[in-house]
């Protein structure tokens, strides 16, 4: 587990300054480009469920695609709620954020440090959830699940080489006359060193 999913507009103060208190606790969350890949109208009402929120408590009516709808007089009561959702739907600069989404089922608007603080919080609760030290790098896009490879680490099945020139499970013996590849028999201690295991970062 990642420690929570985060709403992200990479232009947003808000969401700077979550990023930087998620990475300085050590805290591993995975971004999701919002403005990109806007939600459906079902994962946004998922999403109001979860923070036990209506959709004009998370809405931004200042904003110019608002103002041309004039949001800010729309009415705010339960029939109102799917024309929120699906204006939100298609403008998704509409939405709040940074949104948080927490492994513990929970979400908060990250707009303040007292949310921060609460984020952290029920991260630390939540058994499982958190930065693994060289496993996710807190801020970074890596899928919950991916084959990140561990840095100095060789991948299961790769031919990582040693130093000397020696793959491990060959033939080879370390200080033998052969470079591999080559048609030249040099003597012993003239085999030019192995290029250093490519590492993935």
């Amino acid at each position: 587990m990642t420690g929570m999913e985060i709403w992200n507009n990479p232009s947003c103060s808000k969401c700077a300054a979550a990023r930087t208190a998620l990475d300085e606790a050590g805290v591993g969350y995975a971004l999701r480009p919002y403005l990109d890949r806007p939600p459906s109208a079902a994962e946004l009402a998922e999403v109001l469920r979860r923070l036990d929120a209506r959709p004009w408590d998370v809405c931004r009516t200042q904003e110019p695609a608002a103002v041309a709808l004039g949001m800010a007089d729309w009415p705010r009561d339960e029939a109102a709620e799917p024309r929120w959702i699906e204006a939100m739907v298609a403008a998704p600069e509409l939405i709040q954020r940074p949104l948080l989404l927490l492994d513990d089922g929970s979400a908060l608007v990250g707009r303040t440090a007292g949310a921060l603080a609460e984020a952290l919080r029920r991260t630390a609760a939540t058994p499982g959830t958190g930065a693994q030290p060289g496993l996710v790098t807190p801020g970074s896009a890596v899928t919950p699940g991916s084959a990140a490879t561990l840095p100095g680490a060789a991948t299961p099945g790769s031919a990582a080489t040693l130093p000397g020139g020696v793959t491990p499970g060959s033939a080879a013996t370390p200080g033998s006359a052969a470079t591999p590849g080559s048609g030249a028999e040099p003597g012993p201690g003239a085999i030019a060193p192995a290029d250093p295991p490519h590492l993935v970062g």
